[in-house]
């Protein structure tokens, strides 16, 4: 961030000094992640990613509208694929990060998830220019507690969930990134149907928005 000093001064008389501050330089984002990430079946304006940005620029920060790189359906290795093919360059001052559901749901491996995950998060990270602190990672959403697993085992995607995001967090943990649990928040949305889109599935900008809103202070934090 660069401010600039602007002093006048007369020779003759006396002038005031002036001082100004042009607006601070907008913080570049990348959002990498899948259906929860583009926010499937909402208004672009209700994505998570693009709501944290409309709070962050409200609290005085200064953070640009996420470039998005998710899909409806992508696991962890679809996403790398993707990110491979999309050619990105430029360093950016936040990336986040949201991807497990469908390693789960299409019964892959623990195993392989934590190890895919892992990759990506290095892949974060040297995408916030080797800063671990400007990147933050959301926990997966329970999918089991949508309308649309009423005929799957509901305890048991919870306790897979949970596994995925544990995971996740040890992986954070030792990278030194910021680790955000929105898993709850999904939970307390059971049998509420203003918190999810006609495919009883995906989830209403309202819902988005508790997640943009406890992802926010942690990345003031970060980015401060």
């Amino acid at each position: 961030m660069i401010f600039l000093l602007g002093l006048l001064t007369g020779c003759a008389t006396h002038v005031p000094m002036t001082t100004t501050t042009p607006p601070a330089a907008t913080i570049s984002y990348l959002a990498l992640g899948d259906s929860y990430t583009i926010g499937e079946g909402a208004p672009e304006a209700g994505r998570w990613p693009v709501q944290l940005a409309a709070l962050a620029q409200a609290q005085g920060l200064p953070l640009g509208q996420p470039t998005i790189i998710a899909r409806t359906g992508w696991t962890t290795a679809e996403l790398q694929e993707a990110i491979r093919e999309a050619n990105l360059h430029q360093p950016y001052g936040l990336v986040s990060l949201l991807i497990g559901v469908n390693n789960q749901y299409r019964r892959q491996s623990l195993a392989q998830y934590q190890q895919e995950f892992r990759a990506l998060l290095a892949t974060a990270v040297a995408f916030a220019g080797g800063q671990p602190r400007h990147v933050v990672v959301l926990s997966i959403p329970d999918w089991g507690q949508t309308p649309f697993a009423a005929a799957h085992d509901q305890a048991q995607i919870a306790q897979e969930i949970n596994q995925f995001n544990q995971a996740a967090h040890e992986e954070c943990q030792r990278a030194g990134v910021a680790f955000v649990d929105i898993t709850p928040l999904t939970r307390a949305a059971a049998g509420d149907a203003s918190q999810v889109v006609a495919d009883g599935l995906h989830y209403t900008p309202a819902q988005m928005r508790q997640w943009a809103q406890r992802a926010l202070p942690v990345v003031q934090q970060q980015l401060r």
